[in-house]
């Protein structure tokens, strides 16, 4: 693993047990602890798990953000060859989406 990732455990199991009553274990985790760690982009692409963190104040973003983000700082020269990776996996994006992302970055 690189050095610049840090594994971080969520303090608060009750209230990943909560969230897990409403989303999926990984995503519940993810969400607890943003909460905890306060001033943070949460990167989650699950639909009812990004409205809930939404709905909880975080600021999110998804996979496709992080692409589009990386193509604006010049970390990457093109999304669409990203995009097709991901969508050679179980991965599901919506075509309006994926249009939207190809627009932004002028592909």
């Amino acid at each position: 693993m690189p050095q610049w990732i840090e594994v971080v455990e969520v303090s608060n199991k009750t209230y990943q047990e909560l969230l897990e009553t409403r989303i999926d274990r990984g995503e519940a985790s993810a969400i607890a602890l943003a909460k905890e760690l306060g001033n943070c982009l949460l990167l989650i692409d699950d639909l009812k798990a990004r409205k809930l963190a939404v709905s909880l104040s975080l600021k999110v973003t998804g996979a496709l953000g992080v692409i589009h983000k990386a193509k604006q700082e010049g970390h990457i020269s093109q999304v669409r060859a990203l995009i097709e990776k991901i969508l050679e996996t179980n991965f599901r994006i919506s075509q309006k989406v994926i249009d939207e992302i190809l627009r932004l970055n002028n592909e």
